[in-house]
């Protein structure tokens, strides 16, 4: 079994227009059963050497706290340097573990200015319920060809009430509807943690999502007025996330009528700009 960790960030609904929040983005990363608990206790220790032994009761590992300019929650008052070096280390496990990542990222002007009249369950004008259904195209695709013929995938998801009757709509019609060969066949099951907010794997996906978020804005021209070690620093980040994407093309969907969809996800899927490690010296 393979479990598929997401989280989101820049989540603003059904609003397309708002300029503090240009970019959304859905994902995480992977993890197989015989490997959670080798990377639950490495992440362990990163954050333990971080507060040199002494977590904080109650700690939890909030990609905002942590990045905040200043720091917030129980990274209050803490050297940025630090934090960023955290930020590092915690993204490093996707390679030191051989995570794979998952995610997809959405432009909001762009999907204001997109139309899709492909037959699917759900708005296609809702970043959510866009990289929600794009996100299991492409886990599955990645469960069936990629992982062996025994592998099978659980998605986990930070819990969004807002969105509840969306994703049902759109697994059940995933899973049971429209012809046998275009169904979901690899994914067992999705499910919400018992508290994802103190679910490891839940936070090291809301670090992911913030990162690639705020790095997209950046290279799509929305953080022009960000110094430039900060723009290095999100670069450096994902660069980290991006190797560790297993494909990087867009899985199509197949079926009567998914042209429109394809042709939809295609406009509105933020990525960067050719040849962005170089601008930005990442080697």
């Amino acid at each position: 079994m393979h479990f598929f960790y997401a989280d989101e960030s820049g989540c603003t609904g059904a609003d397309l227009a708002d300029e503090g929040q240009p970019i959304f983005v859905m994902g995480g990363f992977s993890v197989r059963d015989g490997g959670w608990n080798a990377t639950q206790a490495a992440l362990s220790r990163i954050v333990s050497d971080y507060f040199k032994g002494g977590v904080p009761t109650g700690f939890e590992l909030h990609a905002t706290e942590l990045l905040a300019r200043r720091g917030t929650g129980h990274f209050a008052g803490h050297a940025l340097d630090g934090r960023l070096q955290l930020a590092r280390d915690v993204l490093g496990l996707l390679v030191d573990r051989s995570h794979d990542v998952h995610l997809f990222a959405i432009d909001k002007k762009r999907m204001a200015a997109s139309a899709c009249n492909a037959p699917v369950s759900y708005d296609s004008q809702v970043p959510y319920l866009v990289a929600f259904d794009y996100l299991i195209t492409y886990i599955n695709d990645q469960v069936k060809n990629h992982l062996g013929q025994s592998a099978r995938g659980m998605v986990i998801l930070d819990e969004k009430g807002q969105f509840a009757s969306g994703i049902e709509a759109v697994t059940r019609a995933r899973r049971f509807e429209g012809p046998a060969a275009h169904r979901i066949k690899w994914i067992v099951e999705f499910s919400y943690p018992v508290d994802s907010r103190k679910n490891p794997m839940v936070q090291v996906s809301d670090l992911i999502v913030l990162c690639s978020r705020r790095f997209l804005e950046v290279d799509g021209g929305y953080r022009n007025e960000w110094p430039p070690e900060v723009k290095r620093f999100y670069a450096e980040c994902y660069a980290i996330i991006h190797d560790r994407i297993r494909r990087k093309q867009l899985v199509e969907r197949s079926g009567r009528g998914m042209e429109s969809l394809n042709t939809h996800l295609t406009a509105v899927r933020a990525q960067p700009a050719g040849r962005w490690k170089v601008r930005y010296g990442i080697d």
